[in-house]
């Protein structure tokens, strides 16, 4: 049998051992967040509001004062010390997050995302070179792999998003912004990125994936378990590469989409 004094010893032991792990848990966290802390943030997100760019098959939001439900007066600060909105929108609205379930009847919802793919590091591919003879280029695997013969090749659990400048015309010229067609993926790029270089997830700037209205490359990624985001901005602000996208958005149970708040934290 184990002696009183054996067993104290064997105890402390184990209380040092899980003790020391503690620490070294907490000061590693605590030096990774005092570097991403000193590091230049990026938001990659539109603001957005009743008069805001969106598709015509879902219509604009309406923003309104909410009010009591039994007298029907808007709540304000004046009278009972807080003011709220209400929101009526369809959630593929501004920047947002398209889950599986969007276009698969069985794919996972918003809620369901695992919470590991919404940090992870960010590639930008540049399409905008290739605008100044094509407005509407489609990014393609050859403009890829030219992509990665400068920068390396795109690394396994990325998140790679395109950028094409349409950001730009959100508030300054909306009309131009829902133009058609617009720069965007082609949809070899989007299996290649999916199937070759193992991307966890792909955002863009316009309101659709594809350059054309059959939705492969949207049906592709929603289909094979994936997320996008669309309606990104201020790509032109980050590196092609060595930055982290962070992503989050509302846990609505079964969600098919909401407005995301994505931001780079960038080398």
């Amino acid at each position: 049998m184990i002696s009183k004094l054996r067993l104290v010893v064997l105890l402390s032991i184990t209380v040092s051992i899980c003790s020391a792990s503690s620490t070294r848990a907490q000061s590693d966290l605590t030096r990774a967040y005092r570097v991403i802390a000193s590091k230049q943030y990026v938001d990659l997100t539109h603001s957005f509001g009743p008069d805001t760019p969106v598709w015509s098959g879902f219509g604009q939001a309406k923003m309104t004062a909410a009010v009591d439900p039994k007298t029907h007066e808007p709540y304000t600060i004046a009278k009972d010390g807080f003011r709220a909105t209400f929101y009526e929108m369809v959630g593929q609205y501004g920047t947002h997050v398209d889950p599986p379930a969007h276009f698969d009847q069985k794919g996972i919802t918003l809620d369901e995302i695992p919470l590991k793919q919404m940090i992870l590091p960010l590639v930008v591919l540049d399409n905008t070179p290739y605008q100044a003879k094509d407005e509407s280029h489609a990014f393609s695997v050859a403009d890829l792999q030219r992509w990665e013969k400068r920068n390396g090749r795109v690394p396994r659990g990325a998140f790679v998003a395109l950028r094409t400048d349409m950001y730009k015309d959100w508030d300054s010229n909306p009309e131009r912004f829902k133009r058609a067609p617009f720069p965007a993926w082609a949809f070899e790029t989007i299996r290649f990125l999916y199937e070759q270089r193992g991307v966890t997830a792909t955002g863009h700037e316009a309101m659709d994936t594809d350059t054309t209205d059959k939705m492969e490359s949207e049906t592709y990624i929603l289909q094979h378990g994936h997320y996008q985001i669309e309606i990104m901005a201020n790509l032109d602000k980050v590196p092609t590469k060595g930055a982290l996208i962070v992503v989050t958005w509302p846990k609505v149970r079964k969600g098919l989409g909401f407005p995301a708040r994505a931001f780079a934290i960038l080398p």
